[in-house]
């Protein structure tokens, strides 16, 4: 097999970065991520995710608020990956066309597949050109909050944070469950007992330091899974009503 190329090498040993050097992304690379940004695909062609990349050091704040991680105030290169269908909508309006139809919810998963795969090339393109990254899910822990905090308009809507730097630091490779339990042939295939078949992930679970948590081993994944099932977040719980907010038929 020919050597890896930097991409390939660079999402196998994929590794969530939390601390960054205080040094900033060039902007020739800056600009490098918009344009891959640019270039990712797109459902119909319609082009409706947007980024917004938060410069401003109170609004990182702000965010970091939401998010509950302090370090969200320090990334150098902060995005917010959005579901964006404001700009088309506008455009039906000017050209005397209703525009009722991108307040479907069909529309919406349509933007916001777009959103996701667009953070991801541009992961992708961030660690192959040797620096880190860290997802921000949690800006959906008030997503009313943070729809105001960007000033969204109505058919917009937040789907991911995404910080970008230099790392600081020299984190794991978390463990990942074998792709026997998520590669199916044909059809879903269920197991009659999944703690069972899990045990030798669990195990190699527990030898995993999560630098979050001053270098404390980790539960095992089947105990993880019911941890985050006892401390779901209300403000998650009710994202629907959030979406409707921002304009989206959520239900017939």
């Amino acid at each position: 097999m020919q050597e890896q190329n930097k991409i390939i090498q660079s999402q196998l040993t994929h590794r969530t970065i939390r601390e960054f050097t205080e040094h900033p992304v060039p902007d020739e690379i800056y600009q490098l991520l918009i344009a891959v940004a640019q270039r990712t695909a797109t459902s119909l062609g319609l082009q409706t995710s947007s980024i917004i990349r938060v410069t401003d050091h109170q609004i990182k704040q702000e965010l970091a608020e939401v998010c509950n991680q302090e370090y969200v105030a320090r990334v150098p290169e902060l995005f917010i990956f959005i579901v964006d269908l404001y700009r088309n909508s506008q455009i039906a309006k000017e050209k005397n066309c209703d525009p009722e139809e991108f307040s479907g919810i069909d529309f919406f998963f349509a933007a916001f597949t777009d959103a996701c795969i667009t953070a991801q090339n541009v992961v992708n393109a961030a660690e192959a050109l040797g620096l880190g990254t860290v997802y921000l899910g949690s800006i959906l822990n008030d997503p009313e909050r943070t729809c105001k905090i960007l000033n969204l308009p109505k058919l917009t809507f937040p789907v991911v944070g995404l910080g970008i730097g230099y790392p600081n630091q020299e984190p794991q490779l978390k463990p990942r469950m074998d792709m026997e339990f998520r590669v199916f042939e044909n059809s879903y295939q269920t197991l009659d007992n999944y703690s069972e078949a899990l045990k030798d992930y669990d195990q190699e679970m527990t030898t995993y330091y999560d630098l979050r948590n001053a270098n404390r081993r980790v539960d095992c994944f089947t105990d993880q899974v019911i941890t985050r099932l006892k401390n779901s977040q209300p403000k998650r719980q009710a994202i629907l009503e959030i979406i409707a907010k921002m304009g989206f038929k959520t239900h017939n």
